[in-house]
């Protein structure tokens, strides 16, 4: 089990959903936590209602400039976990541009943003943690979500790739694939969502992953082994079942 007492954490995406529960997990057990996202006010009570510390930094992940501005401003920190996204459910049928480059701003743009921001000082201390947020759809592609499932593949590449690169290093990387979480993203789906989790549970795996060596948590487990499952699967029968 790591020592969380005194550590502090930027997470990036936190008003609601799971980035609000995991706060709270972290806040719990002494990790002093930066929470940004761009509703200062869902922030402030967040921030209010957490045991431990915590401080507000309002940001818009699709801006590179205020994402430097505030890792500069946040300074040295143990870890940061991006948890930002954008979220709209189609696909090429309703394809629509706004809704589909926003996507993917905010979810890869914005963690590509993140990681660029923090990463220098974290390399030049030899200390750090990254966690990245990806999806269970990460693994393939899927009919009616193309945008989304595109930033999630790329947040997965990018979580792989810095663990690559800085697995002999005093910076950690990690990944997050979660499956239907219950948050104002999902209520958007008309669709039935096997294994939705209530944040809070999803955050208390999260936690439990952040404690782990492990590089990377699908979850549910039991719902993960189809779309991990389906990666060795030929292209035919790929497309003849998940289209």
């Amino acid at each position: 089990m790591q020592d969380w007492q005194g550590k502090t954490y930027w997470l990036i995406g936190a008003s609601e959903g799971l980035g609000a529960a995991l706060a709270e997990q972290l806040s719990r057990v002494g990790v002093k936590v930066i929470l940004s996202a761009r509703n200062e006010d869902r922030l402030r009570e967040l921030a209010d209602s957490l045991p431990g510390q915590a401080r507000v930094l309002p940001l818009d992940v699709q801006d590179s400039a205020a994402v430097k501005a505030a890792a500069d401003e946040v300074g040295d920190i143990d870890g940061m976990i991006f948890l930002a996204g954008a979220y709209w459910p189609f696909g090429a049928k309703d394809w629509n541009d706004e809704q589909a480059e926003t996507m993917a701003d905010v979810n890869f743009g914005g963690a590509m943003r993140a990681v660029g921001a923090v990463l220098p000082r974290m390399q030049a201390r030899d200390h750090g943690h990254i966690v990245l947020t990806g999806s269970l759809t990460a693994y393939g592609g899927l009919p009616g979500a193309a945008p989304y499932v595109a930033t999630k593949a790329g947040i997965m590449s990018l979580a792989e790739s810095l663990r690559c690169d800085l697995q002999k290093t005093g910076v950690k990387v990690q990944l997050l694939n979660p499956g239907y979480i219950r948050t104002r993203l999902t209520d958007k789906n008309d669709f039935r969502m096997p294994g939705i989790m209530e944040p809070e549970d999803a955050a208390r795996i999260c936690f439990e992953h952040m404690n782990s060596d492990s590089f990377s948590r699908a979850f549910p487990t039991w719902f993960s082994f189809i779309f991990r499952g389906a990666r060795f699967l030929p292209g035919w029968l790929y497309f003849r079942i998940f289209g």
